[in-house]
């Protein structure tokens, strides 16, 4: 019986055609692009969520026909969509703000900040 290190298993690939699916290089450059990855699609979802939630609001406002409680609810979802916009505008500040206080430049280029802790070639 040969030994488990002398099996050769082929190339294992995941599935699908994202870059998760046959990952090259080292582990901190694919957890680097995984990682961006969320966050611009967290991103987008919070805009896409500011948008849906500011439309429904602006119909409610349209369609309340004089009655108090319809208008202060829809008012109410227009500024619930409006402070979750800004707060996601402003975590993505506050972040840069940080690094740059820290003295690293690009904090959110988690290959970069791994190179700069490690000795990376």
């Amino acid at each position: 019986m040969k030994n488990l290190a002398d099996i050769d298993f082929g190339k294992f690939t995941g599935l699908g055609p994202g870059p998760l699916a046959n990952p090259a290089g080292t582990g901190i450059e694919v957890f680097s692009k995984f990682l961006s990855s969320i966050i611009g699609l967290m991103t987008i979802i919070a805009i896409i969520w500011f948008v849906f939630t500011f439309i429904t609001g602006a119909i409610g406002v349209i369609s309340s026909g004089g009655d108090k409680n319809s208008l202060e609810s829809a008012k109410k979802k227009i500024t619930t969509g409006l402070i979750g916009l800004v707060v996601v505008i402003a975590a993505i500040f506050l972040i840069k703000l940080v690094g740059f206080l820290l003295g690293i430049p690009n904090i959110l280029n988690i290959n970069q900040l791994f190179c700069q802790i490690t000795t990376c070639s």
